[in-house]
């Protein structure tokens, strides 16, 4: 089994200075003043993973408001990234253009007098309201062959291995010299919240362990979360279930199994997990949405991989201990896909319940966690 750190601790990483500009060539412009809308991508994740193009716009446009589309979902995130003036909530229904709805949005965008439009998206009808609205500036890579559409064309995504090199080239001029470290996203969550929110929720003030059990797809999911749950609450650690609806099933295995020191936390309301995965000693999850927002909230992650490449899809934040099977070797591992092609998931079976629990510990234990102090 692989244990390995994949960068600085995540407040680490956030106290550094990313004067990146002088290095791909980019003079800062803070004459410019006119606000920017990001487009972006609408999953938890890569929802996450955008707000290192708003800490490249600011540095880049200091002066120039910066605002993000969002939809319900995914809009309590905005609440915490630095940098973000407003969230403009749009639910745009999956798979259809829905040309009243995005008229309507054309409408809303058009008050705020963008002047540019990054679209991270390459679908033709994530750039329609955009042109709709007249921004004068719409970037994205061309995708769907959306001339008309866009008037910034970039070309060149399939040479970009990274969804952040995507994400970020952007919010750059096309002559820039892109870099392998792009500045982490942030999520700053005031502790007068956590303490409310843990009060609201009767949790006192033990530490616990959020556990993330859910993930796009049933090939990402490991196997044995409720056995290293009840591992966990039988050596005196709180234990929560951090997810949507979907979790919902597998939160109350989780919960039966540990026993009275788990807890539920699944729900519709994502702040509910944006705070609980801040407010947690650490968090152990899968490749999905929920280890990018503990991991830009602070909280140190133990990230488990299966059928995806930790090296595209790790948080910028850097994991706190990334776990991959290497117990055999399997020639269809990293397939990214969303299901297991072989039906036997051994690149997630593999990773015992033992190997996990003791990278929790070993996290804890680096981070001066007194576990003297739970009860046992």
């Amino acid at each position: 089994m692989d244990f390995f750190r994949s960068g600085p601790a995540p407040q680490a990483r956030k106290d550094m200075d990313y004067q990146i500009l002088h290095q791909m060539g980019v003079e800062a412009d803070p004459a410019e003043t006119s606000p920017v809308l990001i487009v972006p991508y609408m999953w938890i994740g890569d929802f996450v993973r955008g707000h290192s193009v708003v800490r490249v716009l600011k540095e880049r446009w200091p002066n120039r408001p910066v605002d993000l589309l969002t939809t319900t979902l995914c809009r309590p995130l905005v609440d915490y990234m630095p940098g973000v003036r407003n969230g403009i909530e749009w639910n745009l229904p999956r798979g259809q253009i829905a040309m009243d709805q995005q008229k309507a949005l054309a409408h809303r965008l058009k008050q705020q007098n963008y002047g540019t439009a990054l679209i991270m998206p390459r679908t033709w009808k994530a750039a329609l309201a955009p042109m709709l609205a007249g921004i004068p500036q719409r970037t994205g890579f061309v995708g769907e062959m959306r001339f008309g559409l866009l008037n910034d064309w970039r070309w060149g995504e399939k040479k970009l291995a990274r969804m952040i090199d995507k994400k970020c080239a952007l919010a750059l001029p096309p002559e820039a010299k892109l870099i392998e470290d792009w500045p982490p996203p942030q999520l700053v969550v005031p502790p007068e919240e956590i303490a409310a929110w843990r009060k609201a929720k009767g949790l006192g003030d033990n530490a616990a362990i959020a556990l993330a059990p859910g993930a796009v797809g049933p090939a990402k999911r490991w196997t044995y979360y409720a056995e290293a749950a009840k591992t966990l609450a039988d050596k005196g650690f709180d234990v929560w279930v951090i997810g949507g609806p979907g979790e919902k099933q597998a939160a109350s295995d989780i919960v039966a199994i540990a026993g009275p020191r788990a807890r539920d936390m699944t729900g519709t309301d994502l702040r509910d997990g944006i705070l609980a995965l801040a407010a947690a000693t650490i968090a152990i999850s899968n490749d999905s949405g929920l280890m990018h927002v503990a991991a830009a909230a602070g909280t140190p992650v133990v990230g488990i991989f299966g059928p995806t490449s930790p090296y595209h899809w790790a948080p910028l934040n850097g994991l706190a201990a990334t776990l991959v099977q290497t117990k055999t070797t399997l020639e269809c591992q990293p397939c990214h896909k969303p299901v297991c092609r072989m039906n036997h998931h051994l690149c997630m079976r593999d990773i015992p319940v033992s190997e996990v629990v003791a990278r929790a510990l070993d996290v804890i234990d680096n981070d001066r966690v007194n576990v003297a102090n739970f009860a046992h």
